[in-house]
């Protein structure tokens, strides 16, 4: 995320929102935000959305995801909101949307559905340095 410049903009339990600005370092040939860019926010969001309800000693791990996209990302700002849909003992099931704001207000510009996994007793590897 640090990569995309993105950050943390609401944190719940079950609902992780995280958002970028746009720069044309992010954009595809049309100068939308690049799928790539909406499917990675989503995913994290999706995942922290859902890490917000593992217990602590816990860590997470995206096993599939279907992702629509519904409309070009064009805008300012691109917004993913995670929404636990169904929490699990090991699998639970994220809704994702990738809103984007700007001169026509707030689009919705992707759906996504996603599954995530519960690793008990294993902590995230360490970034790399």
């Amino acid at each position: 995320m640090a990569t995309l410049g993105a950050e943390l903009s609401r944190v719940e339990p079950g609902l992780v929102e995280i958002a970028v600005d746009f720069r044309e370092g992010l954009s595809q040939q049309h100068g939308f935000f690049h799928a790539g860019v909406t499917s990675t926010l989503m995913d994290s969001a999706g995942g922290y959305a859902a890490f917000s309800l593992f217990p602590p000693e816990s860590s997470v791990l995206t096993v599939e995801f279907k992702i629509n996209l519904l409309a070009p990302a064009q805008g300012d700002r691109l917004v993913a909101r995670g929404r636990v849909y169904k929490p699990g003992r090991t699998l639970t099931i994220c809704d994702v949307e990738g809103l984007v704001f700007g001169a026509k207000g707030e689009r919705v510009c992707a759906k996504m559905q996603q599954t995530l996994m519960r690793l008990d007793g294993r902590a995230d590897m360490p970034a790399a340095g």
